[in-house]
């Protein structure tokens, strides 16, 4: 019985731990920077699937809801979405210089509670090597059970790409 016991722990933590590193996990999202889409109601906590496996090849797109580990401490994951990837020329909010044009291997993330949230604006371009995870769906609570959709706000679209749609019309 015991050595039974001890058998499916030796062969189910390194599965488990495989699963974890490689597919993803649930996260509960604590703070306000991502409402309303996360946390809506001070009330209810989202939890969300972080997706390891769709973010392995660090291709992110304008949009997406990611999670990465902070410039400013390492020890903290953050929840943020990407307005900017490589080549972009960002708007900024309050950063250092009033346009950045985000350099190869980085992306600009923002929260979508402007003001209430330390991302880009603070820190900078965030090199892609410090992607966690793709934020897939709120799993938790069950009333708010849906799939995160891409989007980025009409304010925060990059500069270089509301020149393209002015040449194009």
């Amino acid at each position: 019985m015991v050595s039974h016991f001890i058998k499916s722990i030796i062969i189910g933590l390194p599965i488990g731990v495989t699963i974890l590193d490689l597919i993803g996990y649930v996260a509960r999202v604590d703070g306000i920077s991502m409402q309303p889409v996360l946390n809506p109601d001070k009330s209810l906590t989202d939890y969300v699937f972080l997706n390891r496996w769709a973010a392995r090849s660090l291709d992110v797109k304008r949009g997406e809801i990611i999670s990465l580990i902070s410039p400013k401490d390492p020890d903290q994951i953050i929840i943020k979405r990407v307005v900017g990837i490589q080549g972009d020329i960002i708007a900024t909010l309050g950063y250092k210089r009033e346009v950045v044009r985000i350099p190869d291997g980085h992306c600009w993330v923002e929260g979508d509670h402007t003001g209430h949230s330390i991302d880009s604006n603070h820190f900078g371009p965030v090199s892609l090597g410090l992607i966690t995870a793709k934020a897939s769906c709120i799993v938790w609570p069950p009333s708010r059970w849906q799939y995160i959709q891409s989007v980025i706000p009409q304010t925060r679209v990059p500069l270089n790409l509301i020149s393209q749609v002015i040449v194009s019309v």
